[in-house]
């Protein structure tokens, strides 16, 4: 119990990373019109992110029409944009549903950002209407050992670190084949996600469950939705993790109360982070706890 005691000693002694996750594939601007399409758009919102204190943005792309995109050049407009307006770190998505493998991994081996996601378990992924009692959308994601590996090695022949996206436990169990091959190498990053219908649903005993699963040498944020974000914000805090926040998790700052920006929702993280008497990580502290490579700042990659 000493020891325990210890680690969540130090661990919530550590600065809270905040990444912000900037737009999302499925939300419009009908539902949320602060959603970003543009790459200038991107650019402003991550900016405002990295101001009220985000370390981390979290991208997938659009087209100017807001229709998502799985297209390098996409991809390339936004991120030019978004590193052209401030120093933030950028996480690339690789979540799609019937995307190919070599779409899915085409943006960050050839643009090269920090970070980039990696789904590491398949799932029912869906959505509920309990006051129409139907499902507003029903998929399932898939994300097999055959793509999460492939997806693994060319992260690591990029130089890009591999953000372990875990919308249930047994995601979080399958690092260790792959830790055990030596494709996933320290510090491992891991996302857990909360609140998605056919994961894991967000309670704290969930999160702490989930956390006593990670291997040594890990990382992990939390990811909550909609307005369960913020009671997995406190909790993760509290918990000594890190924060995911943005308008791809949730459009809310409190009931009724849609944000007006994706930095509105990290200043809200960043006060509930110092109210428990933390510290928020900058992008240095995020670059060195992450094992991050350097962006060149004249090019945009590395």
């Amino acid at each position: 119990m000493g020891s325990l005691w210890v680690r969540e000693n130090q661990d919530f002694e550590k600065a809270c990373i905040v990444t912000c996750a900037l737009s999302g594939v499925v939300a419009n601007r009908d539902q949320c019109p602060a959603i970003p399409y543009t790459p200038e758009e991107y650019a402003l919102e991550a900016k405002r992110a990295y101001e009220a204190g985000a370390a981390i943005v979290h991208v997938h792309a659009r087209r100017p029409d807001g229709s998502p995109s799985y297209e390098v050049e996409d991809y390339k407009n936004i991120y030019d944009a978004i590193v052209s307006e401030s120093p933030v770190l950028i996480n690339f998505s690789t979540g799609a549903i019937g995307i190919p493998l070599e779409k899915k991994m085409a943006p960050f081996v050839a643009i090269g950002p920090e970070i980039a996601a990696l789904n590491m378990g398949s799932m029912n992924y869906a959505k509920y209407n309990p006051q129409k009692k139907r499902f507003v959308f029903d998929y399932v994601f898939q994300n097999p050992f055959s793509e999460i590996v492939p997806l693994l090695r060319a992260m690591n022949e990029r130089g890009v670190r591999p953000e372990m996206e875990c919308f249930d436990s047994g995601h979080v169990g399958n690092a260790y084949p792959l830790i055990d091959m030596g494709v996933l190498r320290p510090p491992y990053q891991f996302s857990l996600i909360l609140g998605v219908l056919g994961g894991i649903p967000p309670t704290v005993p969930n999160l702490v469950h989930m956390t006593t699963l990670l291997p040594p040498a890990s990382e992990w944020e939390v990811i909550g939705i909609s307005l369960d974000q913020w009671r997995m914000v406190a909790a993760a805090v509290g918990l000594g993790g890190n924060v995911r926040v943005g308008l791809e998790d949730n459009f809310y700052i409190e009931p009724g109360k849609m944000a007006r920006s994706n930095g509105e929702l990290v200043e809200k993280a960043v006060r509930m982070i110092r109210d428990q008497g933390r510290e928020v990580a900058d992008i240095e502290e995020a670059k060195k706890r992450l094992a991050l490579r350097g962006r060149n700042p004249h090019r945009g990659g590395y």
